[in-house]
């Protein structure tokens, strides 16, 4: 197997175990606060560090695997996974919002670590722009297809093992990720011949400007739904338990994946505005659940949003791989996904304050206007 290769494979395997890790953790903590009875709000409240910490380890993170390789912000990512995973084990039976905050803000850092080296890895390894878009694709599709099934190992762990058995699990998963990673990863791969000065962060290409600019809109647009609004939504309205509520974010995240694995297919097949497709899809969500409130009508409007959001996704992160400076590329993805953190961010906060204010109504409302400001801020290609 090519050496650069080999390397990437390394890496991609360790961002899947932490991806399994990310998403039990988020449904344990989300489902355990909604289980002592705090409000949509307030259970958002408890990621705004995760998001935060996001926005500035992106573009930071980028800056330190330029200088110093990708293998040791994956190795920090994982590390820094399995203390947040510790102490939440450790002090279990006496969990604070604020103690979860703070370490939902330490797996913030460990998440975007993790994900800035594993989509970097693919500027050093493909070559032409048919292959970037398939590797992307199939990166980006895999890691969403496994968060979904940890979302669903989080919900089941809390209702079958249990909140600290849960913790436990994950926290052997990752430390033997770490151990494979400390042995076999090359410490140069990724790593710039220059050493970049820290206002390199900050991109001056038009191209990735917009880029970012969209990519903020995009995922706030899906948050301000899906974050917190989903879950409590369907905890509500129609009574599921926690093992429901998590299978169905689960199921829609790994049908969302399979899809943005496929992105380059089915998009080659059907040249569609699919930017502007994706407008319609809040819409279509509110209609469905509008003439009938149950579990056909809102699993339908889910698929319709989630085929259309992947297949945008995946454009998005393809293109910036492909426009990414060649020397140096973290430095451009981590700047994109900072932008990412952002949307994330907003949109996870705007999701609980909608919800209590104007309802799901309002929810999917504004996820249509943030969308459309996604199609609108997108660079030409």
């Amino acid at each position: 197997m090519d050496h650069a290769l080999k390397q990437y494979s390394l890496i991609t395997a360790n961002y899947w175990a932490f991806t399994l890790s990310d998403g039990a953790m988020r449904m344990l903590v989300l489902l355990y606060f909604y289980q002592q009875g705090f409000d949509a709000f307030a259970i958002a409240s408890v990621f705004l560090l995760y998001e935060l910490f996001g926005v500035i380890t992106n573009g930071v993170g980028g800056w330190v695997a330029a200088r110093i390789g990708l293998n040791h912000t994956m190795n920090l990512g994982l590390g820094l996974q399995i203390v947040a995973l510790s102490v939440l084990w450790w002090q279990q039976d006496q969990l604070s919002m604020m103690l979860v905050s703070l370490l939902q803000g330490v797996s913030g850092i460990a998440k975007d670590l993790n994900k800035m080296s594993a989509k970097t890895g693919i500027k050093y390894i493909t070559q032409g722009k048919v292959q970037t878009f398939r590797w992307v694709a199939a990166l980006t599709g895999s890691k969403n297809t496994l968060k979904g099934v940890g979302y669903f190992l989080g919900a089941a762990g809390l209702q079958t093992i249990g909140f600290g058995n849960a913790l436990l699990v994950q926290i052997g998963v990752l430390a033997f990720a770490l151990l494979v990673s400390l042995t076999l990863l090359q410490s140069d791969f990724g790593k710039a011949s220059y050493k970049p000065k820290f206002t390199a962060i900050f991109s001056s290409s038009r191209t990735i400007n917009r880029l970012a600019l969209s990519r903020i809109f995009l995922f706030g647009g899906r948050d301000i739904w899906f974050a917190i609004a989903l879950p409590v939504f369907v905890a509500t309205e129609l009574g599921w338990s926690h093992s429901q509520t998590g299978a169905l974010m689960a199921a829609w995240i790994i049908g969302y994946g399979l899809i943005q694995a496929s992105a380059p297919k089915l998009m080659a097949k059907a040249a569609l505005p699919w930017p502007w497709l994706l407008i319609l899809a809040p819409l279509i969500l509110l209609a469905l659940i509008k003439i009938e409130l149950n579990a056909t009508t809102l699993i339908t409007g889910l698929t319709v949003f989630g085929v259309l959001f992947a297949l945008n996704s995946a454009h998005h992160s393809y293109l910036i791989v492909e426009a990414a400076r060649e020397d140096g590329a973290s430095m451009d993805v981590g700047f994109y996904y900072m932008a990412n953190a952002i949307g994330r961010l907003v949109g996870t906060l705007a999701s609980g304050a909608i919800l209590l204010s104007y309802g799901i109504d309002g929810v999917l409302i504004v996820s249509s206007v943030w969308l459309g400001l996604a199609a609108i801020s997108l660079p030409k290609t």
